[in-house]
């Protein structure tokens, strides 16, 4: 069909990979969107947990923080940050953790705390980590979400915020990490995934009406593109009817 932005467009493809009946760690922005779009649509049994402490949250509008009190007012249970991180997460009782960047790297390093210069004096200081460290550590799996762009799609991210795969394959063995890292990384223009022998995120799907040459003009290394490389099938009518409602709702 035709009608819909290409933020509509990654909403929609970020919400897919969100499967009935798993545990998804929830962050504001667009993981939240394609959350509750999933919930709405696909998945009704999707469990949503948000740093604040609230478990199985099902907001009847997008929530402004992981403070606003929707999340509370219609969560299974609410309990207390240290309880999410020490009992849910750590643990490897979350499926999916949901991440957007400043920057990301061709081996998913997430980058939200300093660009440019010194760690003391950037260019530019970022809002930090938050969970982020330990969503990309312990969740069985990460799904990163964010506009692409040669600003933002980096071949070495400034800072090392959240681990993906390090500098490549065992680095996360090495680190400790228990979750399998990010699976992958949906952005405007198409989906990126690792290839499993050297964990350097390779272009899969192209979005529709986006052409090969404008994802390269947008990736700040030598992308290495799948030889399955696929065309992500458009926004559905009722994907997009519910996103724009939530949208409206908020």
């Amino acid at each position: 069909m035709t009608g819909y932005t290409a933020d509509e467009m990654m909403t929609v493809e970020a919400s897919r990979a969100l499967r009935e009946g798993t545990v998804c760690f929830v962050g504001i922005g667009l993981p939240s969107t394609a959350a509750n779009l999933a919930r709405r649509t696909h998945a009704p049994g999707l469990v949503l947990i948000y740093e604040s402490g609230t478990l199985g949250a099902k907001p009847d509008r997008l929530p402004l923080s992981i403070g606003d009190g929707i999340l509370a007012e219609t969560a299974d249970a609410v309990i207390g940050v240290p309880e999410v991180f020490n009992y849910w997460l750590q643990p490897g009782r979350v499926d999916v953790g949901f991440l957007g960047a400043a920057q990301v790297d061709k081996h998913g390093n997430i980058n939200t705390t300093v660009i440019g210069g010194d760690y003391r004096a950037p260019k530019v200081r970022l809002p930090g980590a938050g969970g982020a460290p330990e969503i990309a550590a312990s969740c069985k799996e990460v799904v990163v979400v964010l506009r692409q762009s040669r600003r933002a799609f980096v071949d070495r991210v400034d800072f090392v915020t959240s681990l993906g795969f390090g500098t490549g394959p065992g680095d996360r063995e090495r680190f400790g990490m228990t979750g399998a890292g990010p699976r992958r990384i949906i952005t405007d223009l198409g989906v990126l995934q690792p290839d499993p022998l050297t964990c350097e995120f390779v272009l899969t799907h192209l979005h529709p009406g986006v052409e090969l040459a404008q994802v390269r003009e947008n990736t700040g290394w030598e992308l290495t593109v799948s030889p399955d490389l696929t065309r992500t099938p458009e926004p559905t009518e009722r994907e997009l009817t519910v996103l724009r409602e939530l949208k409206a709702a908020s």
